[in-house]
């Protein structure tokens, strides 16, 4: 069965070669292919079926990107040891193939298709996602499933000044750029990525420098494709039934009419109220049994008359459905503090569209676990976006977070991650979630602009403010006329040619999102495009800064304090304490909460508490635990043991030492009960470390002020005289080499 494999090569520019290979795996799908680059291998799988459900006018497509564990030689966590629901990274990249590929399947193939794609080996330094599109593309290139493609997707970095496609995991975090670009030979068809504060000229050049590799990989694919059978002939289908008479009665009686409302510039309900108005009036001209009958062409043509009504009029008129300018930007207002509870909250509205967005700051024990087959490691820094069905003015049942909502909320954790502070100047976890009241157009672009502002309402000390902008293009290929267009509406999003999402600081871009729906953009128009993004993103920060223009000097009095303290490795274990008994002890003692992360040869220490002293007091616990005995200096200690030779008293935190009962007093003590009881407070002098054992030494005595001396007391001169001795043949032996022994 091996010997009926077709495989294709090709190099990246790296030198690293690239297998697509079909007709091994998976024989029974309609298209499969296994795409290998070093020891990464993708499995994509196409099924379409034959015929297509009743009364449906969409592309019904799923897009479902998994890893699986083994690939990597891993167990997933969990109870039930095995792959379950997708994780955010495996949603993202499907969502990435998925807008690659639905615009360039036929307008009316209406047949559920399935698209899936396994990583079934990994390495762990070669990310799959910039394969995943590729092997989606060639799945569907050597089936003969309806495809206007292939297509092939990239990533483009750019790393210490040089374009690199796909470049290994660990060069990333040098770079500036990080891209995914999909496009077909001709057009670009996707972008998605981050950046750090680049110009649009860069954006560009990045583009191209993409869509080279790009062309090479569709190459690749129609070689595949050549040599498999069943792709040489696509399938046959005929999923619409059309009425060409009633197609041309609606355009002839409802083209005008929709072009007067578009032209009248109201409000988004009202103008939805007076669209659907126009297609009930028709429909009511017509039999009730014919008017039932063909529903659902009624509803198809008439999307297509209203689609084509309000593109001409925005071009005609070179204004949009609201009233405003092609660069008009709608009325912004903003407000922070709103939620006080909260420990940062800002409210951003801009048009119909508005954004209530909190901040929540936490402890290193609030950071986000990342478990992936490939990917693992831990994040502070979390955003989460929410739609509900009422920013809408509709009701759908809540089914749990959608793929948008996880899209939308990647995008804008994206376009505010390069102004945190990072380090020292940033303790916290953050968590930034926007709930999105109303929407009317680029809802994920009022999360950033309101993340930006409950960010510094937080006191959180972001760099710079960002915000961002949706544009829109509509063009019309046999006039040449096109219209860019600033901050689009639902409508325009829905009826244009482009979906362009720009956001950044004053300085540059953080971060884009793109989607493109007409073939042959033409360069020039999205330098336009960026260009007038540029220009209303500004406007947008301007208007912001009204409010806030920078993060609040301290956070609010409800937000927990973190100080951060590093320790030597070797300390670890004792500010912990067996069991965890002494950091717990401190916790409790000092109302705090302690975080203890091991990094390179140090321990990070975290202290988490409501107020200074508690904090304080903390760090003086440790610090007495981390603390270096020194002789001759003086400490504070608590008795721990008596015995009949002296008593064991603790001068830091798990390091005691003997005060033998010849130094407790300058007069001979018989009981050292007699003058010490465990748990007494102490003052002692530390005498001697033994070099040996470490043990020390202690003095109570030297402490305590010399009895004076009786006349004659023979005793007393001889103690001294033996003392001055022994002081002097010290300094001589000292003198005379180190610790040879000196000789009277």
């Amino acid at each position: 069965m091996a010997n009926n494999a077709k495989i294709k090569k090709f190099e990246m520019p790296d030198g690293t070669e690239v297998t697509i290979e079909t007709g091994r795996l998976a024989r029974q799908a309609d298209g499969a292919v296994v795409v290998k680059q070093g020891n990464t291998m993708l499995l994509a799988t196409v099924v379409s079926n034959k015929e297509a459900k009743e009364d449906v006018d969409f592309m019904p497509l799923t897009v479902e990107y998994k890893e699986k564990y083994a690939a990597t030689g891993r167990f997933p966590g969990g109870f039930f040891k095995r792959e379950a629901r997708p994780s955010e990274y495996e949603i993202l990249i499907s969502r990435l193939v998925d807008r690659a590929l639905r615009p360039l399947f036929p307008e009316d193939y209406h047949s559920e298709t399935q698209v899936l794609i396994t990583l079934i080996s990994g390495d762990k330094n070669v990310a799959p996602d910039a394969l995943a599109a590729l092997a989606a593309s060639s799945a569907l290139a050597v089936s003969d499933i309806p495809f206007n493609g292939p297509i092939s997707e990239v990533r483009v970095a750019r790393i210490n000044g040089e374009w690199k496609i796909n470049p290994h995991i660990d060069e990333l975090e040098s770079s500036d750029i990080d891209m995914m670009v999909a496009a077909t030979k001709e057009n670009i068809m996707m972008v998605e990525g981050e950046m750090k504060e680049v110009s649009e000229a860069d954006m560009l050049e990045a583009l191209k420098f993409a869509h080279e590799m790009i062309k090479i990989q569709c190459d690749a694919q129609l070689d595949l494709a050549s040599m498999v059978e069943k792709a040489q002939e696509k399938r046959v289908y005929e999923h619409e039934v059309n009425d060409e008479a009633l197609k041309q009665r609606m355009h002839d009686e409802l083209y005008d009419k929709i072009y007067a409302v578009a032209a009248k510039g109201t409000a988004k309900q009202e103008r939805t109220e007076m669209f659907q108005q126009i297609k009930e009036d028709f429909i009511a001209t017509l039999p009730e049994e014919e008017a039932e009958e063909k529903a659902g062409m009624i509803g198809r043509y008439y999307h297509a008359i209203e689609k084509e009504a309000v593109r001409n009029f925005v071009l005609n008129e070179r204004k949009r459905i609201d009233k405003r300018a092609l660069d008009e930007i709608r009325p912004i207002w903003c407000e922070v503090d709103f939620l006080p509870a909260a420990h940062g909250s800002a409210i951003f509205t801009r048009g119909e569209t508005q954004s209530l967005v909190s901040v929540t700051l936490g402890t290193k024990l609030d950071e986000q676990v990342i478990d992936g087959a490939v990917i693992e490691g831990k994040s502070s820094f979390i955003l989460h976006y929410n739609f509900p069905a009422f920013s809408t003015g509709e009701a759908r049942p809540n089914r749990g977070t959608s793929r948008r909502e996880i899209g939308h909320g990647n995008l804008a954790l994206r376009a505010l991650k390069y102004v945190l502070p990072s380090g020292e100047d940033n303790p916290y976890t953050i968590r930034v979630v926007s709930d999105i009241l109303e929407s009317n157009g680029s809802s994920s672009m009022a999360t950033v602009c309101g993340g930006t502002l409950a960010l510094m309402d937080a006191g959180v000390k972001i760099s710079k403010p960002v915000s961002g902008i949706a544009m829109g293009l509509i063009t019309d290929s046999e006039t040449g006329k096109y219209a860019v267009l600033s901050d689009i509406l639902g409508d325009e999003d829905h009826l244009g040619d482009m979906d362009f999402k720009v956001t950044g600081t004053r300085d540059g871009i953080t971060a884009c999102q793109m989607d493109i729906k007409v073939d042959g953009l033409p360069y020039e128009i999205l330098e336009e495009a960026l260009d007038q993004a540029r220009r209303g993103r500004l406007h947008i920060l301007g208007e912001m800064e009204k409010t806030i223009s920078e993060p609040r000097d301290d956070y609010k009095p409800h937000v927990p304090r973190i100080e951060q303290m590093t320790v030597p490795k070797e300390f670890i274990g004792a500010i912990i304490g067996p069991g965890g008994k002494i950091i717990q002890d401190i916790q409790a003692e000092t109302n705090s909460t302690i975080v203890i992360e091991e990094v390179d040869d140090f321990g990070v220490v975290d202290i988490v508490a409501v107020d200074k002293e508690s904090i304080e007091a903390a760090k003086d616990r440790i610090k007495a635990i981390i603390a270096i005995p020194e002789v001759g200096e003086v400490y504070k200690g608590t008795v721990k043991n008596i015995t009949s030779f002296g008593a064991f008293v603790e001068i830091m935190p798990g390091k005691e030492g003997l005060l033998h009962v010849s130094e407790i007093d300058w007069t001979r003590t018989n009981n050292v009960e007699d003058v010490l009881h465990v748990g007494d407070s102490v003052e002692v002098k530390l005498i001697e470390v033994d070099g040996k054992t470490g043990k020390l030494k202690l003095s109570r005595k030297q402490l305590l002020p010399r009895p004076p001396r009786q006349e004659g007391d023979e005793h007393h001169r001889r103690h001294d005289d033996h003392n001055k001795r022994h002081d002097d043949n010290r300094g001589r032996n000292k003198h005379h080499g180190g610790n040879r022994p000196y000789r009277q």
